[in-house]
């Protein structure tokens, strides 16, 4: 049985570790990666004890980033013009 069910969104991205991190009662912290939550992994680990914690997320939002065709969502389509 995990430690708690904790939201992605109260989780915080590490740019040291490259992976989303929650702080952990052993003062160590939770981690899980992108790559592990696009394979639907759901466990964060603590890499100092034994406690893990299940991480609730929509898979889908991870599988949004790591489409090619999803790249530049946040740029302007170019027009067609006839």
């Amino acid at each position: 049985m995990s430690y708690d069910d904790v939201e992605i969104e109260d989780m915080e991205w590490n740019e040291e570790l490259l992976a989303y991190t929650y702080p952990c009662p052993c003062g160590d912290l939770f981690q899980i990666t992108k790559e592990e939550l696009k394979i639907g992994e759901e466990i964060a680990r603590c890499p100092s004890c034994s406690l893990y914690i299940t991480v609730i997320y929509n898979m889908e939002d991870f599988m949004r980033d790591s489409n090619p065709n999803n790249k530049n969502n946040n740029l302007q389509q170019p027009i067609a013009v006839s």
